[in-house]
């Protein structure tokens, strides 16, 4: 790739997609700090929140798929993402939700936006930087992702009591648009020929079969890796009897804050040494993680000082998982197709999302929080074991330059 060596990944396009990131992040976090709090003061349970959380991914799945599809057969991806992120900005219309139905609607719309964007986001940043510095340019975005959603629900915790939930809705919508404005004057993208072919499926069955296999991994461990507004609820519950309902929800986002710095802190790190070391190895760690915290949630009911482990765990998994599944993609998949098979692979991912929320959301309600839990590390568990066993996937190798 012409002008960029191994020493000079860090550009004005990998600079304005993080910055992005961190802005559109930061308002999405605000929002999704306070949701649980709002949605019980409205009277959802729950079930109700996983079947929000749930349905919001599973509607943006399609979109993730097909507009990563046509980002290729158009040759341009630049305007797709914009858009997306001005649509996902919309989710502060959250302020004037009646009940949880419309809490639904708003959501849903959101995360289309957000589906809109993320396949053709990660197409783009694939095709800026050289093969062999995909694990820090993606471990990078992750970070500077990551350090928005950490301010987000910083902000929320500090004005959580100060102001009402509605108002920091409201609040969300400015970084959300700083978002916007970002990726529209910083990123730029290098010309390619459009592919115009219409045919979706003709090219699903072109993908590379190691793609196809690292795809299915994805999808078990995607099937228990449930929404963690589900874990903000879970913390709110047990910390209300001895702290009292507003004190609950406010240490509940403090616990989330914690998860999203360990988020942050360790995506660049992993992905510097996932050019060392491989990516396969570092993502079984972050899948087997996510089966350990929910171990650590099985335990009833666990204290202060735990639940600020388990989201740790939660927050340093996740980094894992969001940055090498993105990177190991990279390196599967060919130029031409890459916005086909990131999109695939967000689609799968919002599936298995809708599924996770959803079933744990049902098993919680109607079982008990520890069944959720069970069911969620028994699959992440086997994902970590399918992927564990596709040795020839995410080592340290030079993929094709697009």
């Amino acid at each position: 790739m012409a002008g960029v060596t191994r020493n000079g990944w860090i550009t004005r396009s990998v600079i304005g997609i993080g910055l992005t990131s961190l802005f559109s992040d930061m308002g999405h976090e605000m929002a999704t700090a306070v949701l649980p709090m709002f949605l019980a003061a409205l009277g959802g349970t729950a079930a109700t929140l996983g079947l929000i959380e749930g349905v919001s991914d599973a509607s943006s799945s399609f979109v993730k798929l097909w507009m990563g599809h046509y980002s290729d057969r158009i040759g341009r991806r630049k305007p797709i993402a914009v858009v997306g992120y001005a649509i996902t900005a919309c989710k502060g219309l959250l302020a004037v939700a009646a009940n949880w139905h419309q809490v639904l609607a708003i959501r849903t719309v959101a995360w289309m936006g957000r589906g809109a964007r993320g396949p053709v986001r990660d197409a783009l940043l694939a095709d800026t930087v050289e093969p062999a510095c995909y694990g820090r340019a993606f471990g990078f975005h992750t970070a500077m992702d990551t350090t928005g959603a950490v301010i987000g629900p910083a902000i929320a915790f500090v004005l959580i009591g100060v102001v009402s939930y509605r108002q920091i809705f409201l609040i969300s919508v400015v970084p959300g648009v700083l978002s916007v404005a970002c990726f529209a004057a910083m990123v730029r993208e290098r010309a390619r020929k459009p592919d115009g072919n219409p045919r979706l499926w003709a090219r699903v069955r072109e993908l590379p079969r190691d793609f196809k296999l690292f795809v299915v991994s994805v999808g078990i461990f995607g099937m228990g890796n449930f929404a963690h507004t589900l874990l903000i609820l879970r913390a709110m519950e047990i910390l209300t009897p001895e702290y009292g309902k507003t004190a609950a929800a406010g240490t509940a986002a403090g616990l989330y804050t914690l998860h999203n710095i360990l988020y942050a802190g360790v995506a660049y790190p992993a992905g510097v040494v996932s050019e060392r070391v491989g990516k396969r190895p570092l993502l079984v760690a972050g899948y087997l993680l996510f089966a350990l915290m929910c171990l650590g949630f099985l335990l009833e009911p666990p204290r202060l000082w735990a639940m600020a482990i388990l989201f740790s765990l939660a927050g340093v998994y996740i980094a894992l998982v969001d940055s090498m599944e993105r990177a190991m993609a990279g390196d599967l998949l060919p130029g031409h197709l890459r916005g086909t098979g990131y999109g695939l692979m967000a689609t799968v991912n919002g599936v298995g999302d809708f599924v996770s929320s959803f079933v744990v959301g049902l098993l919680w309600a109607k079982v008990s929080p520890a069944a959720g839990f069970l069911y969620a590390g028994a699959l992440t568990f086997i994902g970590g074991i399918v992927l564990f066993l596709l040795r020839n996937t995410g080592g340290p190798r030079e993929a094709t330059v697009p």
